[in-house]
């Protein structure tokens, strides 16, 4: 995995706890379990990562995440910030991160700081879930905090689908094949590549009709392949839909017409 940025700051509380490709802020170099640090009257007081949403990357494995982190104190806030890790705790992490930009001085008792950078994992194996160690810094008055986690959340790898149904036109009653393939992003080679032995859902619009039916799940053959049967009934809309997993995001395939005479 590839660390954005390491950086340290004269603003944390005290030393730099240097972790492989990692460099953290640190009160002191904390190797016991993950718990809270807090000296003072700082506060954390909400962290939204990606708007909430699972961190979903392609082939290319990497994607802009953004991180609004909101700190207090009465004084203000000399600085804030974290990292992104995958792992037991930010000092037990599976070889790197992403350190996020400082949030930098703020007067204000309560600020919201938007952080933005590049995650890149660099190996499948780190699909899953990630966490966040975060931290903040009073202004002038050597309080802080310190968060491991302060939030966890999703990084998964992208499912793509496809689907063809024939024949196009189809006699009423006639039987419609309907195939297509399940792929899933490598992160290493930069590809996708067949993901085979998945269950996946047919479904069917009817023309007219606002809403997909799911029709029946079928499994994706060892190389990712699909292919089922059904009757012809009506026109409409058939798709295949995947749902995902703890490490992989959900897709669905830009659905097919088929017209019935």
């Amino acid at each position: 995995m590839r660390t954005t940025r390491t950086r340290s700051t004269a603003a944390a509380v005290s030393g730099v706890l240097a972790l492989s490709a990692l460099a953290v802020p640190a009160a002191q170099a904390a190797s016991a379990a993950p718990k809270d640090i807090v000296a003072g009257d700082t506060r954390i007081t909400n962290l939204v990562i990606n708007n909430g949403k699972p961190i979903v990357l392609g082939g290319n494995g990497r994607a802009s995440v953004t991180v609004r982190l909101t700190a207090s104190d009465p004084n203000g806030i000399s600085d804030a910030g974290g990292i992104l890790y995958h792992g037991a705790d930010v000092n037990h992490h599976d070889g790197g991160g992403v350190v996020l930009p400082i949030c930098g001085k703020h007067t204000a008792a309560t600020y919201t700081c938007v952080l933005t950078d590049v995650i890149d994992p660099g190996k499948n194996a780190l699909a899953g879930t990630w966490k966040m160690w975060a931290y903040a810094n009073g202004l002038n008055d050597g309080h802080y905090i310190q968060k491991d986690p302060a939030k966890t959340f999703k990084v998964l790898r992208a499912s793509h689908l496809t689907v063809n149904a024939a024949p196009e036109p189809v006699k009423k009653g006639g039987t419609i094949t309907v195939t297509g393939a399940l792929t899933l992003a490598n992160w290493q080679t930069h590809k996708y590549a067949g993901y085979g032995k998945q269950k996946v859902v047919l479904q069917f619009r009817k023309a007219g009709t606002p809403n997909f039916v799911s029709v029946r799940t079928i499994t994706a053959s060892s190389t990712g392949a699909l292919r089922t049967t059904v009757k012809a009934a009506a026109d409409g809309y058939w798709r295949y839909a995947y749902a995902g997993s703890s490490t992989t995001g959900s897709s669905f395939a830009s659905a097919d017409y088929v017209d019935v005479k």
